[in-house]
Parts: structure tokens; sequence; C-alpha cells
């Protein structure tokens, strides 16, 4: 796809969606290769995006460091878009929400632990 001189918003440059996002270069390209972003071409070929693109990026960072793969965020893409979801979409984000939830609790529960020693060993010099 190329640019057309009525474009309405300004596209941005690979390295400004890195940057934005706190990713590198070659993490936009494997989001693109995943199918989770399009980049459009500019005359001389460079890869523009979208300004939102950043904040798709965080998101994708957001659902990778919570455990989902790019198949599953590929999944979600078209929800969050639309605001819908069939039933096998809603089963595989109630599952991923427990599984997180259940994350959730386990840190929580070493984070309750460490409070304990902390305070044990405060009441010692």
């Amino acid at each position: 796809m190329t640019v057309t001189e009525a474009a309405t918003e300004p596209l941005i440059r690979i390295g400004e969606v890195a940057r934005g996002a706190g990713v590198s270069v070659r993490a936009v390209r494997y989001y693109e290769q995943q199918g989770l972003l399009t980049a459009e071409r500019s005359r001389s070929g460079q890869r523009l995006y979208q300004q939102d693109t950043v904040a798709k990026v965080r998101f994708f960072q957001q659902m990778y460091a919570a455990g989902l793969t790019s198949r599953n965020i590929a999944e979600l893409l078209p929800c969050i878009a639309s605001g819908h979801t069939d039933a096998d979409q809603r089963a595989m984000l109630r599952a991923e929400r427990d599984r997180i939830q259940a994350k959730v609790d386990d840190l929580q529960a070493a984070l309750d632990r460490l409070d304990e020693v902390i305070e044990v060993t405060n009441t010692h010099p």
C-alpha cells in the first residue's frame, strides 16, 4: 500500500513507533510479520504507521508480558475493534483472565510474605 497525498493524519516511521512504545524496531517488524500491525509504504519503501500504532504496540507488550501468544492477540484485535466476540473468543478471554488472576494471586502471596520478613527484620538491628 502506498501513501497518498490525501492522508488526513500524519503517518509515523517505524523508529518513532519503536521509541514511543519502548520497544526495538525489530519488535515492530515482528508484530507486522505476525499480522498484528499493518504498515503503509512511502514512495521510497519506508514503513509508515498510523498514530495509534504506538498504543497498539504497548497493548501487545502488556499481553505478551501476561503470557498471551501472538495468535491470542490476533484473535483479540477484531474483538477490540468491533466490540463483539463469539462464544469461543469469550471463553478464551475468560480463561486467559483466570490464568492471569492466578499469577497475580501468587505474586500477591509472595509480596505479603516478603512484607512479613521485612517487618520481622525491621525489629532487629
